[in-house]
């Protein structure tokens, strides 16, 4: 099969095109004929070497998400068959083939049906960002409805999600947005409330919206350094999620205010190998939710072919996008 790899850690012009051959179906598993895929923070990031640790062997395909139809299915699966089309976050990590393929092999508890209202392209958008939303919203900060949710990033890849399931949970839904045109498109999304943080401190916007008590749950998608801020924008007994925490940080508020902090890390199934089922339940939850007209995807308005991987990958990393940035199948096959 043809496929993008990495043969060393680098910058986005690293990939290049090459043949290796197709995975073998394993038990468990089914091989998934891609059609489109998406780029994470952690894609890049793992190509820049920068968490080498859970990096794939070189040569090393990349990308956990993928959209496609399966192709073959491994002993033991039952709830698949050959020609369904399916989305998962299923590889391109420590011991896992990715989706910069023509095929990609998945363990099947990862996978899920695809949406039936998505295109793959659509599909491939999802799998990542909605199972680390849905794992620290719905899983970890248990949203309850009327809960006043606020969501730091609103128009990112998790951001996004978490905006559109909180008001699906029926939780009042606070977006923090670097300008008018993100602050218009988390109001699509569902948002009650969008704030710019570059012109409202903390502390101001909490005694505008709040009375000055903070909010139930504070999602935090920007990490480091920003933690500070939603400590002090949660609530005495409140919730604070983070999925970007990878730092050290004075957990003197954290105290004084009695948080619970959440941090996830949604790979850990996929490295450790335990609750990948979960993994598939959230997909197709989440697919009912898309189908019923819930929850949508938020694209960026760039698209890219895959053999247009390293420009795929320049515009992630630029921090221009809004939403996801998507590459769908384009080998001469």
């Amino acid at each position: 099969m043809k496929a993008l790899v990495i043969e060393q850690f680098g910058d986005p012009n690293t990939f290049r095109e090459t043949n290796l051959p197709t995975p073998e179906v394993l038990p468990n598993h089914v091989l998934i004929r891609v059609a489109a895929t998406s780029v994470n923070p952690v894609d890049y990031k793992i190509r820049q070497g920068v968490v080498a640790d859970i990096a794939p062997s070189f040569p090393a395909v990349l990308h956990g998400d993928v959209a496609g139809t399966i192709a073959v299915v491994g002993a033991g699966v039952n709830q698949f068959n050959a020609g369904d089309e399916v989305y998962a976050c299923a590889g391109g990590i420590k011991g896992m083939g990715g989706a910069l393929a023509e095929y990609m092999l998945a363990d099947a508890h990862l996978v899920a049906h695809k949406p039936k209202s998505l295109t793959m392209a659509e599909a491939a958008a999802l799998p990542l960002v909605s199972i680390t939303a849905w794992f620290g919203l719905i899983d970890r900060a248990q949203v309850q409805p009327g809960q006043k949710v606020l969501v730091y990033g609103a128009t990112g890849g998790v951001g996004h999600m978490v905006v559109q399931l909180a008001k699906w949970a029926e939780a009042e839904v606070y977006a923090l947005v670097s300008s008018d045109e993100k602050a218009a498109i988390a109001r699509h999304l569902g948002a009650d409330i969008t704030i710019n943080y570059r012109q409202q401190p903390v502390e101001e916007f909490v005694a505008e919206h709040t009375d000055g008590k903070g909010f139930d749950v504070v999602f935090d998608t920007v990490g480091d350094d920003n933690l500070q801020n939603a400590f002090k924008a949660a609530k005495l007994n409140g919730t604070v999620v983070s999925i970007v925490s990878l730092s050290q940080q004075d957990l003197t508020l954290l105290h004084a205010k009695g948080l619970t902090l959440h941090l996830v890390f949604m790979l850990i199934p996929m490295l450790f190998g335990e609750g990948r089922a979960h993994h598939g339940e959230i997909l197709s939850k989440l697919a009912q939710i898309i189908d019923e007209g819930k929850i949508r995807p938020l694209l960026d308005s760039k698209t890219f072919s895959m053999t247009e991987i390293a420009s795929a990958h320049q515009h992630a990393e630029s921090g221009q996008a809004i939403g996801k940035v998507v590459l769908t199948q384009s080998f001469n096959l």
